[in-house]
């Protein structure tokens, strides 16, 4: 799980440095829990404070406006941990 985290996070750097001069931004959303029936099923008891609608809303403004933000970046979604 960690050297797929890595590559993913290694992936996302070059290939934003490879497309910059396109204006092609590349980012990557390492997404937290967000409660659903699979959530509920792996860890039970367990409720994240974000509901499913919610995360989706997020990536979705992200996907329209985070690239005037960020390029280049790994960023964390998540209030909680695990």
């Amino acid at each position: 799980y960690s050297s797929s985290k890595a590559g993913l996070h290694v992936l996302t750097e070059c290939l934003a440095a490879e497309l910059a001069d396109t204006g092609v931004k590349i980012n990557c959303l390492a997404l937290g829990s967000a409660q659903t029936e699979m959530l509920e099923q792996a860890f039970p008891g367990y409720e994240s404070p974000v509901l499913a609608f919610e995360m989706g809303k997020y990536v979705a403004d992200f996907a329209r406006t985070g690239h005037k933000f960020f390029n280049g970046k790994v960023l964390p979604v998540a209030v909680t941990t695990p």
